[in-house]
């Protein structure tokens, strides 16, 4: 019977040639993206799941209250891990993570012999980091890698720039950063072979090598000094509920005292380790966690993709009915029952199905590097070859195969024999209804599609073209990571001002677009305050706001020598309870330990609101201070020149007059700023491509059902043109139910679109407000392209001899 079922199957295939390419290539083009987002989601929901006892390994998160107002951050205070260890016997074993990246050195210069890079996101690590981490170790061993003071693990890649393919455990490497400079014996190299973690360093540090490691293991403070990524690995079958009840109480007794001396308020929380990746909304994350939503957009997007693929089929299936009417009907009064002919129209979807994945695989195989460049992922083709690849395949082939085929089944199935053989092709079913409502539903999402794709570059473009209170245009930025490159630095600012395009020059220990590390509590002097107004700082010299184009609203800017000056913007003076013509003059001074001695700070000017970091947050309390000999990390040069290309030369041969042994680096100003968006700028490539897949698959099925009306009309197109209907009449007589059929589409798509897209924009404090042109643009250019492709067909037929058409069968 199945060989039967496989014959007629082929046959019908063969049969109807353009109908099974449709189908075919719709399902081929759908299962594509489908499986491709589906992969990347479950990669993205695979993060730390390798570790042998994951489940069991939670990190220490803290919420932080000042004046009413909670930060929730990914870490912790350095003792509060150790003292838990001490303390609960459910804790089997921690680990502490230190980054450097937010504390003062963001880059590393390693040398070994001749050969020196510079690498960043290295941390500190407990010698107990790999007894709670799995990593897959190429050399060494993970046994008391990190026991040692001054050793250090690599991964792979770091390593290969160094030493090639050679084994370097035992090796020396020199490390110069903002800590001084350090040799550093390597005791492994590891790479991401076992699975992909949200703990993505290229260096690991024993944390008793000095610098912010011997810092972090003598520092005692519960209350501030947040900056410590620090995991708890329990016991199988800990209630750790219970535990983080205990957590209050524990907190109350260690650092009551500390933490009334700072005016906050604290609250631990313990977050299991494969949730980290997919949950968004912490501060201080090592690595930027991908949102959960974002992953459940994508999987909704495929699901959709893959439905309008199935829908192409159902369609065309049960259009073409009439055609497979008389079959059923014969098989009907020979005997077949019911569950046989389901059976047999589920064994055509399924057969099509498994066409489409043998079509599809290939293809995937060649779009993954496109595929990857729009998602910003790293997906290979080995991930093809796994078995819950093939496990995905098999799944894909029955629930296609099932969704497709399920209604044109029943469909044809509930044909009445005796009806069918005298010419009737009625079902019990329905089709012309939901046919309809199933072309609604394509035309729906496509106006939703293109809606996004309107309204996301709107919102990039506004971000691109705001007013963000600084000039991003012509700036190059230039960091600096180590002592040496600092002692050097006025002479290569001094030399960089004497070339010919650019204008100013600038040092300072941040710049836009970069994460601020430092903020303190200040307050009024004589305001009676007990705890002052959190703000954040930059140092800077004298340079820094006109080399930014900032503009001053009231007092003066920085001049050289300004020490113990300030200047604030106004979102701080409004804080303050000044404005920004009051301000100048006033003192600010720091919330302190009674042991302490007071440093004011008094404020010299006040400068217009700038955004530092992205427009997903509106502009913080900034200050800034005039301090050279910290603003020593990054420098700033406003260039004014239409030949970068020399500039950049005359540059380059500066820098290596004062750092020949350093590479030479800069960035413009203007892309790390955009670099803020690169979620933004991922969604809107995924949009952009999906949309136009969904598009294509739509016109596919348009294309198949108005191919197939025509024929259905032919005699009647051929009794019109002899009547004397010109091209336009008949065109528009093929075309009105479609274009009706889009019309609802707009009405059912619009509400959907505008609430989708406001959720979205709804993450931004800067955004646009949509508009009801930008709905009516995608509808118009929805509808636009449905004519076009049904009028393809009604122009063939129009133009058709009526002759040949009229001839009798």
């Amino acid at each position: 019977m199945i060989r039967n079922y496989l014959k007629i199957a082929f046959r019908n295939l063969l049969r109807n040639k353009t109908f099974s390419v449709i189908n075919i290539v719709g399902l081929s083009v759908g299962t594509v993206c489908c499986l491709y987002i589906i992969l990347y989601v479950t990669g993205q929901y695979s993060y730390d799941q390798q570790h042998l006892h994951a489940a069991d390994i939670y990190r220490i998160n803290s919420r932080i209250t000042v004046e009413g107002v909670f930060h929730d951050n990914a870490t912790s205070s350095p003792p509060i891990a150790p003292a838990m260890k001490n303390d609960f016997p459910e804790v089997e074993e921690y680990t502490r993570v230190v980054p450097t990246v937010n504390l003062g050195a963001a880059q590393h210069l390693l040398t070994h012999q001749e050969e020196s890079i510079y690498e960043r996101n290295a941390v500190y690590a407990d010698s107990t980091f790999f007894n709670v981490f799995n990593f897959h170790f190429i050399y060494g061993t993970p046994r008391n890698a990190l026991a040692d003071p001054y050793t250090v693990v690599l991964m792979k890649n770091t390593a290969e720039k160094l030493f090639g393919n050679s084994d370097p455990v035992g090796k020396t490497i020199e490390m110069s950063n903002a800590y001084g400079k350090n040799s550093f014996r390597v005791t492994g190299v590891v790479d991401e072979r076992l699975g992909k973690s949200h703990l993505k360093a290229n260096i690991f540090m024993a944390m008793n090598s000095g610098g912010m490691g011997a810092y972090t293991k003598e520092n005692n403070s519960w209350a501030a000094y947040n900056y410590v990524a620090a995991y708890v690995k329990l016991r199988p079958g800990t209630d750790v509920a219970s535990l983080e009840g205990k957590l209050p109480t524990f907190l109350t007794q260690y650092g009551a005292q500390q933490l009334k001396d700072h005016g906050m308020k604290k609250e631990l929380h313990l977050q299991q380790l494969g949730s980290i990746h997919t949950t968004k909304g912490y501060d201080n994350e090592l690595t930027p966690p991908n949102d959960r939503s974002f992953l459940n957009r994508l999987l909704l997007i495929a699901i959709l993709i893959q439905v309008m693929a199935c829908i192409n089929f159902m369609n065309l299936s049960t259009a073409r009915a009439s055609k497979r009417a008389k079959e059923v009907g014969i098989r009907k009064v020979i005997g077949a029952r019911i569950n046989h002919i389901v059976s047999q129209f589920l064994g055509e979807a399924l057969l099509l199905s498994v066409l489409a994945i043998l079509v599809s695989i290939p293809l995937l195989a060649i779009l993954l590097p496109v595929l990857n460049r729009l998602t910003d992922a790293d997906i290979n083709i080995f991930s093809l070859m796994s078995y819950r690849f093939a496990f995905l395949l098999l799944a894909f082939i029955f629930i296609t195969g099932l969704l497709a085929g399920s209604y044109p089944a029943f469909y044809l199935s509930a044909f009445r024999p005796i009806s069918v053989l005298k010419g009737n092709f009625s079902s019990r079913l329905s089709s012309a209804g939901i046919r309809r409502l199933l072309i609604v539903f394509q035309f729906s999402l496509s106006i939703v599609f293109v809606s996004g794709i309107i309204i996301i570059a709107r919102q990039l473009n506004y971000l691109k073209q705001m007013d963000i209170g600084f000039d991003r245009n012509q700036k190059l930025v230039f960091n600096f990571h180590t002592d040496e490159e600092k002692t050097r630095l006025n002479a290569f600012m001094s030399d960089l001002r004497q070339l010919t395009g650019v204008k100013t020059v600038s040092q300072a220990d941040n710049y836009p677009s970069q994460k601020i590390s430092h903020d303190w509590p200040y307050f009024l002097e004589a305001a009676g305050a007990v705890i002052g107004k959190d703000v954040q700082f930059i140092f800077s010299d004298e340079n820094y706001i006109k080399a930014l184009g900032v503009k001053m609203l009231s007092g003066r800017d920085f001049r050289a020598g300004d020490s113990g000056k300030v200047v604030i913007n106004e979102t701080f003076a409004k804080a303050l309870g000044l404005t920004a013509l009051n301000a100048p003059g006033r003192r600010l001074y720091p919330q302190h330990d009674a042991d302490e001695p007071v440093i004011f700070a008094e404020i010299i000017g006040v400068m217009k609101d700038y955004n530092n970091n992205s427009l997903h947050d509106e502009v913080q309390p900034l200050m800034l201070r005039y301090n050279p000999e910290n603003a020593t990390n990054n420098i700033i040069a406003a260039a004014d020149t239409k030949d970068y290309q020399q500039l950049l030369k005359n540059i380059n041969n500066v820098w290596r007059r004062h750092f020949p042994q350093t590479p030479f680096a800069y960035t413009f100003l203007d892309e790390d700023v955009q670099q803020q968006y690169e979620a933004e700028v991922t969604l809107s490539n995924i949009i952009n491509a999906f949309t136009l897949i969904a598009i294509f698959i739509c016109c596919l099925g348009l294309f198949g059902l108005s191919a197939f009306m025509a024929e259905q009309r032919k005699k009647e197109i051929g009794i019109r043109k002899v009547l004397g209907a010109n091209l336009l009449i008949l065109v528009t007589l093929l075309s009105k139910d479609f274009l009706k059929l889009a019309g609802i589409a707009l009405v059912v798509a619009i509400p959907v679109a505008w609430w989708a897209l406001d959720k979205w924009l709804q993450t931004f404090a800067y955004r646009i407000t949509p508009g009801w042109w930008e709905f009516a643009l995608a509808g118009f250019v929805v509808m636009l392209i449905a004519l076009s492709t049904v009028s393809i067909q009604a122009i063939r037929s129009a133009v058709a001899n009526p002759v040949k058409s009229l001839k009798a069968e």
